[in-house]
């Protein structure tokens, strides 16, 4: 037996690893399964080239709980250690510039898990939930057993063991503090987060089953039991394998293990498989997403993985953003175990898988695109906020996306952004050769303006999904010439002006007195009243919203726009058509009683059409409606 001290450059470092890493402290089961993954994959890497005659076999990682002494234990069947090995890996810490990062974050709340990566304390997250850590150890070289102690000072005491198989177990006294994991289920929780796929199985207590009733016997038989282990992960997820070894059945498989309560199921998936310049696997999802999910709450759904062990959900930095609204799972061994925000922000191959899965991403919905047209148009509702959100934020996503990008019209017919174009570009020109593309956002509401759009032989696009206001910013930021309008946002002659533009019925001393007539009725507060020379048979008041105001206010609500725009009151624009035959009849009344009937009552069935008489006034309406058809 001989004592010895770990050489580590400040000797308060476990204190500092239960002050710093106690907020995450269940971190350490997924070292200690790593690790023990780590020594099983070594013993049959060295099987497989000859460098050892010990037979591999079918090794198992097991977890055990001791309530009685109060242990926690792992076990594994991989290379094992000898004394040597365990002065060099576990007794001398890679620990340097420890008193420089002492002296940086003694003062703040630093990144758990970046200070885990930065000095190699993966062995030592043990001792943030025990007092006394022990391993016992035997290697496949021929060499004596090991049994190594520490209770949690820079003290250790290593002696020989009796332990005859090949491996290694670690055994945890879990302190005061941390009787949670003496608890089967939460072992067994965190086996699920951390270790669910895992490459070497990983046991955890037993179970029953059914045997399976012999052919011959009777109906009312009950099956024999057999105990067998409780294996706990998956060792051979579907992200491991090749597109060509799967099925579509078995993608919806491994969706409906990542994702047990998750009822529907997805629309397509990307297998990514990439191993030059960087190693990268993985099956990313599209799920529906529908236009009044909170964006939010739909993040944090892809998992990062490392070598089939779990690191995270937050996988900002790593997946472009717009992507972070997908399901699935990455893995990539160039991604450290322990990642950190700072380090996301700086490391280059980062930001190439961030590239890469932008580039996959693109062609995929590109060839689902052009393989399969009509099937992409029925998904396009589904799938249409990650492409637009993907088209505001990734430059080289949005000149992809021109390929498969949908614009859907109010009669269910998809244009990508050419057909459009080429579709409207001679009717839809307005007089200052200006290629004017109207849209609605709600088909029911603004059911009169796209009628009237209609009968002119215009498309009307439908576009409803919550970022629209900024996509069709960007897209007249990008296309010269081309200007998007609401339909309800002006009478349709305005929206597009033409060249044979209607003559008004009266004179300007006749629009003069109108207009001070309608400024002492209508709300000036609330509408700005325009006279404009229509078709006669245009509605006599018509109300619309400016567009730039709307599109502004739309914008600020969802992230952007002009500041302050979202808190201003609504403002409406009160088009008065001055050849209506109604406004000519207003102006010759001679009562002032009759003549606020007729404007008030002309001015609420506009109201009424755009959905904004509600309340009193509502009430005042009806009963004035009545009285007038007496």
């Amino acid at each position: 037996m001989s004592k010895g001290t770990i050489n580590v450059s400040v000797e308060n470092i476990f204190p500092l690893i239960k002050k710093f890493l106690y907020s995450d402290h269940e971190i350490f089961l997924r070292e200690m399964i790593s690790n023990a993954t780590d020594a099983t994959v070594k013993l049959k890497h060295l099987t497989s080239i000859g460098e050892t005659k010990i037979e591999y076999g079918k090794p198992i990682i097991e977890v055990k709980i001791d309530k009685k002494k109060k242990q926690l234990h792992f076990i594994d069947q991989g290379i094992g250690m000898t004394q040597e090995e365990i002065e060099k890996y576990i007794n001398e810490i890679a620990f340097s510039g420890a008193e420089e990062f002492i002296e940086k974050f003694k003062n703040e709340n630093s990144d758990d898990a970046d200070i885990i990566g930065r000095f190699g304390l993966g062995f030592y997250s043990a001792f943030m939930v025990a007092d006394k850590v022990e391993i016992i150890s035997k290697s496949y070289k021929d060499e004596p057993a090991v049994h190594w102690t520490c209770d949690g000072s820079p003290d250790y005491i290593i002696k020989k063991s009796q332990r005859t198989k090949i491996g290694t177990e670690i055994i945890l006294h879990i302190s005061k503090d941390s009787t949670e994991f003496l608890k089967e289920s939460r072992i067994a929780e965190l086996l699920t987060k951390y270790n669910k796929f895992m490459p070497i199985p990983i046991k955890f207590g037993t179970k029953e089953v059914n045997l399976p009733l012999p052919e011959d016997a009777d109906k009312d038989a009950k099956p024999e039991k057999k105990t067998i282990d409780n294996i706990i992960n998956n060792p051979n997820p579907a992200w491991t394998k090749q597109p060509s070894e799967l099925k579509e059945e078995d993608y919806k498989s491994f969706y409906r293990e990542l994702y047990p309560k998750q009822f529907e199921e997805p629309l397509f998936n990307i297998h990514l498989n990439v191993d030059y310049p960087f190693n990268l696997t993985g099956i990313l999802y599209f799920p529906k997403i529908t236009n009044d999910i909170n964006l939010q709450i739909q993040k944090d759904k892809i998992q990062l993985y490392q070598n089939q062990v779990f690191v995270t959900d937050n996988v900002e930095g790593i997946v472009p953003e717009f992507l972070t609204l997908l399901r699935g799972v990455i893995d990539s061994p160039d991604i450290p175990l322990n990642i950190s925000r700072s380090y996301l922000q700086a490391d280059a191959a980062v930001k190439k898988i961030s590239s890469y899965i932008t580039r996959k991403v693109a062609d995929k919905l590109k060839s689902l695109f052009k393989n399969n047209r009509e099937d992409f148009e029925k998904k396009w509702n589904d799938i249409k906020i990650v492409i637009e959100y993907g088209m505001l934020s990734e430059e080289k996503f949005f000149k992809k996306a021109q390929a498969f990008a949908l614009y859907p019209t109010v009669d269910d017919t998809y244009f990508t952004f050419e057909e459009l174009r080429d579709k409207i570009k001679d009717v839809q020109t307005d007089k200052d050769d200006k290629l004017v593309i109207l849209y609605a956002s709600d088909k029911e509401e603004q059911h009169s303006y796209i009628e009237a759009a209609k009968e002119k032989g215009y498309e009307v696009l439908f576009l409803d999904s919550p970022i629209v206001s900024h996509l069709i910013q960007k897209l007249e930021s990008e296309n010269e010439n081309i200007t998007f309008v609401r339909v309800d946002g002006d009478h349709i002659d305005n929206l597009i002006k033409k060249d044979d533009e209607q003559i008004s019925k009266l004179n300007d001393n006749e629009k003069d007195s109108l207009k001070e007539m309608l400024t002492e009725i209508i709300p000036k507060e609330m509408f700005s009243i325009q006279l404009e020379a229509l078709d006669s048979k245009a509605n006599p008041f018509i109300i619309t919203k400016p567009e730039f105001m709307r599109r502004m206010k739309e914008m600020q609500k969802s992230g952007g726009g002009m500041f302050g725009m979202g808190s201003m009151p609504d403002m409406y624009n009160l088009v008065v058509n001055t050849n209506h035959e109604l406004i000519g009849e207003i102006l010759i009344t001679k009562t002032k009683k009759k003549k606020e009937r007729l404007v008030n009552q002309a001015l609420d069935l506009a109201r009424l059409s755009q959905n904004i008489l509600k309340g009193e006034e509502l009430t005042n309406f009806i009963k004035r409606s009545f009285e007038m058809i007496k």
